[in-house]
């Protein structure tokens, strides 16, 4: 492919790392590993990004950028979600980190060979974790109870701070005098702090009474909020150097807490922007690596360290960070086992190693952004590849979801949710209607009384092994706000709603119809035929499907009528009947049906029902 300009180049690396995103959604593979490997191949195929884009334009991009990124990751950060846990992450973030910084120093010093002041500064840098990895592998991982708060904390959080960290020990290392920097450190931590802070906090106040007071059109807030968070990042970085990535951090964690406005908008404009911004960075950082050369110069050197950061420094760190903590021992271990490098790591080096450049350090400073994006590489491919076998062995993670949220809880509702939980999937039940939830209760249908559209059912009810929404409330709009609501957790492909009564499709829709969810059952399976076939004594008919008893066979027993509700593929996977209907139907699979009663026949293909 021949580029020969900045646009054509920027465009064709935006469109690789879209493509890149789409393939590891398919591949079920963590994405920064692809877009890592088609960054090291565009240095071959286009040249390295220098070419097209100077120093001093590429890298105050990329810090922008890991600025937006971890804006979006305190967005977040609910407080809520370390209620009893946020001891543990105060020391991964303190006891944890200083341990990893001192190890690793000492690793980097002795397997790769770096003076002392270059090994502490690796140490200091390799601290991080990030957002752009950890943050993805979680919806993999489907770690239990308060796994994936922590874990999704520590890695956030930790990032900042290792940036500042790896400043501090950056301006000890250029200007030398390391007995005097103890004090100097404490008074950069101390100034750095103030900054966030203080800057973080006050833009996070402007930023909700812009919202509050109706001071910004809608069409206007995302672009606003933007425009704040690339400003006040500056800013902090001007009067004190690095730390805008706290500053951005703390304005996003307040944002993500206050109960003042919705911030729901901010929130899908940061994600898709973190996509892209994602899939442009790591390719255009991998891009200026040459890694054949990495390889040839720090090659088996580095897999000593690599083999050291995730076998020993990680599990020291954890296991003395928690001590005396409330974690099982089985917790600790998956902590031990989680520990990725980012984008953040990856920007800082080569911002690092650019400043290095003129100093006595400049030759270990190139070596120091090859380790690091090795050390990236490795820790991405080791953690992403094992992370979620390891948390399931551990007995800490689930495996793809089947459960089924129910919003509604009508009798002919709790029938279908007991053929589903008699069926070993789990099942809650949400309802307002008090009696409902009553009746639930007893049949030993776990419930929920709220309105589906609460926020105590979006953050904290235990949705863990729950992976699709069936909206089955009298109410059409009603249905349909919950498919808008539950859309961004489950995914549109598993949002599910009874079609619209007669009257509703008479009359201008008040819900656009592709914010609805996917139709249930068939076309006339409203609320009012179910509840009515309900009352006049269907009943729900689990049927397998054999070589003597196909579904043909099913249909001349029950008839046209009988409603397939659900399908239990061979492999146990419970499918979810629509208007599209299901494709094939063959022996081994298992129908639940809804069915008007028959007359007593019994044969041996009924024998084998379920």
């Amino acid at each position: 492919m021949l580029i020969d300009s900045p646009t054509a180049y920027l465009a064709t690396v935006l469109a690789l790392g879209i493509v890149a995103q789409w393939l590891a959604w398919r591949l079920r593979l963590p994405s920064i590993v692809l877009l890592l490997g088609i960054g090291f191949a565009a240095r071959y195929w286009f040249g390295p990004p220098e070419r097209f884009l100077s120093h001093q334009f590429l890298f105050p991009i990329v810090a922008l950028g890991v600025g937006i990124i971890l804006f979006e990751g305190g967005l977040s950060l609910r407080l809520r979600e370390v209620r009893n846990t946020g001891s543990v992450v105060f020391r991964l973030v303190t006891i944890g980190l200083l341990i990893t910084w001192l190890l690793a120093a000492y690793a980097a010093h002795l397997t790769l060979g770096f003076s002392w002041q270059m090994a502490v500064l690796i140490g200091a840098l390799l601290t991080v974790s990030g957002p752009t990895v950890i943050v993805p592998l979680l919806p993999h991982v489907r770690p239990v109870g308060r796994m994936g708060s922590l874990i999704k904390w520590e890695g956030i959080v930790n990032d900042p701070i290792g940036a500042v960290l790896a400043a501090l020990v950056f301006k000890a290392v250029v200007q030398g005098a390391w007995g005097e920097a103890g004090g100097r450190w404490l008074m950069e931590l101390g100034a750095t702090l103030s900054v966030g802070i203080l800057v973080g906090g006050i833009t996070a106040w402007i930023t909700i009474q812009l919202l509050r007071r109706y001071w910004v059109p809608d069409s206007l807030q995302n672009p606003v909020v933007l425009a704040l968070v690339l400003l006040v990042f500056a800013i902090s970085n001007h009067f004190q150097k690095e730390s805008g990535l706290l500053t951005v951090t703390i304005m996003g964690v307040i944002l993500a807490n206050q109960r003042t406005v919705t911030i729901k908008h901010v929130i899908e404009f940061k994600e898709n922007l973190r996509v892209l911004l994602i899939s442009t960075l790591f390719i255009l950082l991998a891009s200026h690596v040459d890694i054949w050369t990495a390889l040839h110069d720090v090659g088996w050197r580095t897999l000593l360290f690599l083999a050291a950061l995730v076998l020993v420094i990680r599990p020291v760190s954890v296991f003395v960070a928690t001590l005396g903590s409330d974690l099982r021992w089985n917790e600790r271990l998956l902590l031990a086992w989680v520990h990725p490098r980012g984008i953040v790591a990856a920007a800082v080096a080569s911002l690092l190693a650019l400043d290095l450049a003129d100093t006595p350090f400049a030759e270990e400073a190139e070596k120091l952004v090859l380790v690091t994006f090795l050390v990236i590489v490795g820790t991405v491919l080791i953690y992403g590849s094992t992370l979620a076998a390891v948390a399931r062995r551990l007995g800490l993670a689930v495996p793809e979801p089947q459960g089924i949220l129910f919003a509604g809880a009508s009798p002919w509702v709790r029938g279908i949710a007991a053929a589903v939980k008699e069926e070993g999937f789990p099942v809650m039940l949400v309802d307002t209607n008090h009696e409902n939830i009553s009746a639930a209760r007893m049949a030993g249908l776990p419930t929920c009384y709220a309105s589906i559209g609460s926020e105590h059912v979006r953050d904290e009810l235990d949705l863990t092994e729950i992976g699709r929404l069936l909206a089955m409330t009298p109410n059409d709009e009603v249905n349909t706000l919950a498919a808008m609501e539950f859309a961004e957790r489950f995914g549109r492909v598993e949002v599910y709603q009874l079609a619209t009564t007669k009257a509703s499709s008479q009359r201008r829709d008040r819900v656009a119809s592709y914010l609805h969810g996917r139709t249930l059952f068939r076309k006339d399976a409203t609320y009012e035929m179910l509840a009515s076939r309900w009352g006049n004594v269907a009943k729900i008919k689990k049927t397998l499907l054999t070589q003597d008893f196909t579904f043909e066979d099913f249909r001349n027993r029950y008839g046209m009528s009988a409603i397939v509700l659900f399908v239990l593929d061979e492999a146990g996977k419970l499918i979810v009947n629509t208007t599209e209907g299901p494709k094939t139907l063959k022996a081994g699979q298992k129908v639940i049906a809804l069915v008007d009663p028959v007359e007593p026949d019994v044969t041996p293909a009924d024998e084998a029902q379920a």
